[in-house]
C-alpha cells in the first residue's frame, strides 16, 4: 500500500516493524496447524470426504484467528506505538494464539460433530458428552477473553496516549469504540465460561450447547462500538470544554 492510501485510512505507516512481522508469523504458523488434513494427503474417496467434512470446523477456527490477527494489524497501522507495554501485550497475544490453536480446533470439531449428530467427524477418540463439551467451553471462554483483553489493552494504550499521538477527535473516538467492542468480547467470553462451569453433571445435550450459542451475542458488537465511540467523543468534548472556556 502506498503512503497516500495509508494516509487516507488514517494509518501511520505502510511498512512492518519486527514486532508486527513476529505477530504475522505466529498467526500464519497457527493457521498451518489448523489445516484440514495435516497428517497426510487423502489417498481415497473416503479419506477425501472425511477431510472435506472438517472444513466447517477449520473455517470457524480460521475466521476467529483472522479476527484477532486483523485487529492487531489495524491497531499497528493506526497508532504505531513502540513501548514496553505495547510490546508485552503483542507478545502475550502471540503466546495465547500458539497455546490456543489446538484446543480451538478440538472444540470447533467437537461442537460441529455434536450439533450434526456425528455426521461431521469427531476429532477426539474418546467419548465426548455434555460434561466434556462444557469443559472445553470453559477453556475456550477464558482463552477468548484473554486474547480480547490483549487487543483491548492495545487500544486502551492508544486512547491514553492520544495527545502524544496527536489523534484527531474521530481517531480517538474510534479507539474508544474499539475498547468498548473488546470489553464486550471479554464479557461474552466470561459469560459463556461461567454458564459452562455451572452446568449440572447430568446436563442434557441441548444445555451443553448454550455456552456456544451465547457467542451469537457478538452480533451486537457493532452497536457496542457505536456507543463506545459516542462516549469517547463526549469524554473528549467534556475535557476540551473547560480549556475552551
Amino acid at each position: 500500500m502506498d503512503e497516500d492510501s495509508a494516509r487516507r485510512q488514517g494509518w501511520r505507516g505502510s511498512g512492518s516493524t519486527r514486532l508486527e512481522a513476529l505477530v504475522d508469523a505466529a498467526f500464519a504458523f497457527a493457521v498451518t496447524l489448523l489445516v484440514i488434513s495435516a497428517d497426510r494427503i487423502p489417498d481415497s474417496m473416503h479419506s477425501l470426504l472425511l477431510a472435506l467434512k472438517q472444513v466447517p470446523a477449520f473455517a470457524a477456527s480460521f475466521a476467529l484467528l483472522s479476527l484477532f490477527w486483523y485487529a492487531h494489524v489495524r491497531w499497528s497501522r493506526r497508532y504505531r506505538i513502540d513501548s514496553v507495554v505495547a510490546t508485552l501485550l503483542s507478545l502475550l497475544l502471540v503466546f495465547l494464539v500458539l497455546v490456543y490453536v489446538f484446543p480451538l480446533r478440538l472444540l470447533m470439531g467437537s461442537f460441529f460433530a455434536w450439533i450434526t449428530g456425528g455426521w461431521l467427524p469427531m476429532p477426539l477418540t474418546d467419548a465426548v458428552g455434555p460434561q466434556q463439551i462444557a469443559f472445553m467451553f470453559v477453556f475456550y471462554g477464558f482463552a477468548f477473553t484473554s486474547m480480547s483483553a490483549c487487543v483491548g489493552g492495545l487500544y486502551l494504550l492508544a486512547w491514553r496516549r492520544r495527545d502524544d499521538l496527536r489523534l484527531s477527535a474521530a481517531e480517538a473516538g474510534e479507539a474508544a469504540g474499539e475498547i468498548a467492542s473488546y470489553l464486550f468480547f471479554c464479557v461474552v467470553g466470561l459469560l459463556s465460561a461461567l454458564v459452562a462451569a455451572l452446568l449440572p453433571a447430568d446436563a442434557r445435550p441441548w444445555q451443553a450447547g448454550i455456552p456456544g450459542f451465547l457467542y451469537f451475542l457478538l452480533s451486537f458488537t457493532g452497536l457496542v462500538h457505536v456507543l463506545g465511540r459516542r462516549l469517547g467523543l463526549r469524554r473528549l468534548a467534556a475535557v476540551a470544554e473547560p480549556a475552551g472556556a
